[in-house]
């Protein structure tokens, strides 16, 4: 009997034995990584007490995502955008609201489907609110004025500088432009007649920006250039126009050639909105190391302010290194005249980066253009009147990153007479050339691209000879370097150097 039941137990414990090999045979597949979460290298260093900022942290969840929560120090934190459930990878949006000056973190914490969990923590240097005095201004300037760098100046209407009025801006000064939409869009204007002296420097850029931007003139004098705000974030005030007494080719409802046109972004009641004229060597001043961030009000159905306006304006004026940011209409659009611009960085347009009207006759050299959003990095238009000064205008040692909301690479229309030279183009992933040359018939040449080929048919219509593809960033023949635009809140931030510049 004994024996009988040390079988039966025998058998009962191999039984077991292979129930327990058996199931661990049918689990035998390896459980999928952790999750894996970063802190993005563009989230900013720095914000000022009772100020907002924008964290963003990339993450990848091979098991799928499940849930995330965050914590903070020295101020409050919200997750503004989760990952969908059950994904893999994607970006984690956190808002953080500084409360006390000093260092500040927010740590952001990831589980995925399985349990496993991963956390990083975005570091801040939180700031005292400046004590900086705050000047608004209003109405027309009527006479000679300074503005300078221990003040920020807040235009609380649309400014405007009155013919044979000067206006100047000292370096490193911050002008900031108030809330408004239509009628009551803030702006810079700078009349026909009048001269505009905004003369920055590589180490006191002048900033205009929106009054929701905490920037101080005491950053940029401690060379912290770039602003806590959202790069992608528009509209928020109207922007810089210059006018001049230079020729523009254009016509009236009648099609009649007309002299002078008014601007648009300004009301047709203001008669400080016209330009145009017979002077190509008409001086409007010199405006150089400026910043302006955040434009682009609209004041009524599809006509917003670009970011730097320049109706008319003579060759008699200089414009060098000027910086334009996340502007929800153009970066820079030119209006006839004969102005050049030397040194020029473009970033998230939400129209075209540069736009071209009426028979302009200049060159714009130096520049970089980053990632326009819905429109073309060039929107290049010819004479609209029987005004044909049988010039070009001129693009050369420029660089072109595309990204993925591009509508055209370059856009001419069928009779514009531009050419565009000694360019690198990449990151392209979306857009297209768009009727390459017009019919202008001016010859561009020298570009370059990092694609292998023109596969995706990015290029298509580009003339045999001119594009150069499988250049890669580092090895570009053309263009400036992150290095001329330290300066500039693209270049302080590393946004420049993020691509390889």
């Amino acid at each position: 009997m004994k024996n009988s039941l040390n079988k039966l137990f025998s058998l009962f414990l191999a039984a077991a034995m292979v129930f327990a090999v058996s199931a661990c045979n049918d689990d035998d597949s390896p459980a999928p990584d952790a999750p894996s979460v970063t802190a993005s290298t563009s989230n900013p260093g720095n914000v000022t007490v009772d100020a907002s900022v924008t964290l963003n942290f990339d993450v990848t969840a091979p098991g799928g995502f499940a849930s995330s929560s965050v914590s903070a120090q020295g101020g409050t934190a919200t997750v503004t955008t989760d990952m969908e459930a059950d994904a893999t990878s994607g970006t984690i949006a956190v808002s953080f609201t500084a409360t006390a000056v000093g260092a500040g973190s927010v740590e952001l914490t990831v589980t995925d489907a399985n349990g496993s969990t991963d956390d990083a923590t975005a570091v801040l240097t939180i700031e005292a609110i400046a004590t900086t005095p705050v000047i608004t201004v209003r109405g027309n300037i009527e006479e000679d004025t300074r503005w300078t760098a221990d003040n920020i100046y807040v235009l609380d209407t649309r400014v405007t500088v009155l013919e044979d009025v000067t206006l100047t801006i000292d370096p490193g000064t911050v002008i900031k432009g108030n809330t408004g939409q239509q009628a009551a869009s803030t702006a810079l204007l700078v009349a026909r007649g009048a001269t505009l002296m905004a003369e920055g420097t590589a180490a006191l850029p002048i900033i205009f920006t929106s009054i929701n931007d905490p920037i101080d003139p005491s950053d940029i004098a401690a060379g912290n250039y770039a602003s806590t705000t959202n790069s992608s974030q528009t509209g928020l005030w109207g922007g810089v126009i210059v006018l001049g007494s230079a020729p523009i080719s254009t016509q009236n409802d009648n099609d009649e050639d007309i002299a002078e046109a008014q601007i648009e972004g300004i009301p047709s009641s203001d008669p400080n909105g016209l330009y145009g004229g017979d002077n190509p060597d008409d001086n409007s001043g010199v405006l150089s190391y400026i910043s302006i961030r955040h434009g682009g009000t609209n004041i009524g159905a599809g006509n917003e302010i670009n970011g730097l306006t320049l109706g008319g304006v003579g060759a008699g004026t200089t414009i060098s290194n000027i910086e334009v940011v996340a502007n929800a209409d153009d970066g820079i659009e030119f209006f006839g005249g004969n102005v050049s611009v030397d040194g020029a960085v473009i970033w998230n347009s939400f129209d075209d980066s540069m736009d071209t009207d009426m028979d302009w006759v200049g060159t714009v050299s130096n520049f970089i253009i980053i990632s326009p959003n819905t429109g073309s990095a060039f929107e290049l238009d010819g004479p609209e009147g029987s005004l044909v000064r049988g010039q070009n205008h001129v693009f050369t040692e420029g660089v072109i990153y595309g990204g993925a909301d591009i509508d055209a690479i370059v856009d001419w229309d069928d009779n514009t007479n531009a050419t565009l030279t000694n360019l690198y183009f990449f990151g392209i992933t979306a857009g297209r050339i768009d009727s390459f040359g017009g019919n202008g018939a001016e010859a561009s040449s020298n570009w370059e691209t990092d694609l292998a080929d023109n596969a995706g048919g990015f290029f298509d219509g580009v003339t045999d000879g001119v594009i150069t593809y499988g250049v890669a960033v580092a090895d570009r023949s053309y263009g400036p370097s992150a290095a001329d635009f330290a300066w500039t809140w693209a270049g302080n931030s590393g946004k420049l150097a993020e691509l390889g510049l």
